[in-house]
């Protein structure tokens, strides 16, 4: 059996590997996304989503991007904390700021967050003498980060709701039960294994070894995605139509599963995916509401801060790349015109005839 499983494990290594299995994963979730956006979307009414966007209360809009401030603030201690773990002191916090909200931000949008987000930081990171492998550390540890903070929530609100899950996986609500005390169990463990595993935190080889942070530190490494997520959900929550009624518990475990779902497929914003999600387990709601709810959200979490992720690393190069060598020629040209070549010549010819 285990040479039967050996053997297996090379071929499919060989023949197609995690990555393709990755890429064909993310085209399947792509594919089932537009199809249920294309029947969910047969019949709806333009005109009553125009409507339904200007019934939304424009103080629960503000709430709203209050909220989404206070997410994407949170968010930049993805890379501080990250930074701190691997020993990087001496970066300051406005570069792990800057880094965390632009590679977010534009990978996000564009899509293939791991490759555009990590090459963003890179470019950023560079500049304070960190290397393509400090980069991929601050990446794992800000990802663990996301997943701590995930797995977290979304344990608590599907052992708490499980129905509220039920209607995008299709799972009763027994297991979806089961499955929200697994992932609180196993966070549980983890925490265990840091405390009794002193020695083996150490994760990496080959030049690629990362010190995982301390229980103490985990727990504030829980924190602060735990306080991203409730940002993220409480802006969708404030957007929501007010008829049906629905909880915030609800709602969250519904929206941690659609970004994840969105995460996962890698499509540029999670565009279609994230938005099938929602629909499918919302069907409570009417879909021009609902869909104006999504427009809204949208736009707060996605184009704008993409619009100001853009603009802000377009004047960064302009700076670096334009500005900043044409100030440092001009001064350069002043200080030659203040000392001419037969100035600084001058004392080396004295020199000479004193000699």
């Amino acid at each position: 059996m285990h040479r039967l499983l050996t053997t297996l494990g090379r071929g499919f290594k060989e023949r197609i590997g995690w990555k393709r299995l990755g890429i064909a994963a993310s085209l399947i979730i792509i594919a089932f996304a537009i199809s249920t956006m294309v029947r969910t979307l047969k019949g709806v009414d333009t005109g009553v989503i125009l409507t339904a966007l200007t019934e939304i209360p424009p103080s629960h809009i503000a709430l709203a991007a209050l909220c989404v401030i206070g997410a994407f603030c949170t968010l930049t201690f993805y890379d501080f904390f990250a930074l701190r773990t691997i020993g990087k002191n001496h970066v300051p916090y406005r570069t792990a700021a800057l880094a965390s909200f632009t590679s977010y931000t534009i990978g996000h949008n564009i899509g293939a967050t791991v490759f555009t987000g990590g090459a963003i930081r890179f470019r950023i990171y560079s500049d304070h003498g960190l290397g393509a492998i400090d980069v991929a550390k601050i990446c794992f540890l800000s990802g663990l980060t996301f997943w701590l903070g995930n797995l977290f929530v979304l344990g608590i609100g599907m052992a708490w709701h499980p129905e509220a899950a039920t209607a995008m996986d299709l799972l009763p609500p027994a297991v979806n039960r089961l499955i929200a005390i697994g992932c609180l169990a196993g966070i549980a463990a983890y925490f265990v294994w840091l405390v009794t595993g002193k020695s083996r935190r150490e994760l990496g080889q080959n030049g690629w070894k990362v010190v995982l942070p301390s229980a103490r530190l985990t727990l504030l490494q829980v924190v602060i995605g735990v306080v991203d997520l409730g940002f993220c959900a409480l802006a969708m929550y404030l957007l929501m139509p007010a008829t049906p009624a629905i909880d915030f518990v609800s709602l969250a475990v519904v929206f941690i599963l659609a970004t994840l779902l969105g995460f996962a497929s890698h499509a540029p914003g999670s565009i279609g995916v994230f938005d099938a999600a929602m629909l499918v387990a919302l069907p409570q709601f009417g879909r021009e509401e609902l869909l104006a709810t999504l427009v809204v959200f949208r736009i707060l979490y996605f184009l704008i801060p993409f619009a100001i992720s853009i603009s802000i690393m377009g004047s960064r190069e302009l700076w670096l790349s334009v500005v900043r060598p044409w100030i440092e020629r001009r001064r350069l040209n002043e200080l030659g015109e203040a000392c001419p070549a037969s100035a600084v010549r001058q004392p080396a010819q004295k020199r000479q005839a004193q000699g």
